[in-house]
């Protein structure tokens, strides 16, 4: 896909709302660099960050697990396989959707 960011989100749900593309699941990435530096990551001091490449190493560490990895696709995973054989049932079937789909609301605010 050509475009940067979520805009290829955008395209493949096109796709998906079309019929051209029929996924079960799609997992987006919204944060740039693939969340290497995304909000869930420790905060590292501005005296550490002077001298070392935080993002860097971050990235560095998850091309390093996943070249090493021997089961690279969730759906090959014999773990997640046996999963759905024993409890879930079918992939998108009322069980895994119920159990594994996040379902948002509109929240109140915090307030102090």
């Amino acid at each position: 896909m050509s475009q940067v960011g979520l805009g290829n989100a955008q395209t493949i749900m096109e796709e998906i709302k079309q019929g051209k593309a029929d996924y079960q699941f799609v997992e987006i990435m919204a944060c740039p660099g693939g969340c290497i530096m995304g909000g869930g990551q420790p905060i590292k001091s501005a005296k550490i960050r002077e001298t070392v490449d935080i993002a860097k190493k971050r990235a560095d560490a998850m091309y390093t697990i996943d070249e090493k990895s021997t089961i690279r696709k969730s759906h090959k995973n014999p773990v997640l396989q046996k999963i759905y054989q024993e409890f879930l049932g079918e992939p998108g079937g009322h069980l895994a959707h119920e159990l594994l789909h996040t379902h948002y609301g509109a929240k109140e605010k915090y307030r102090i």
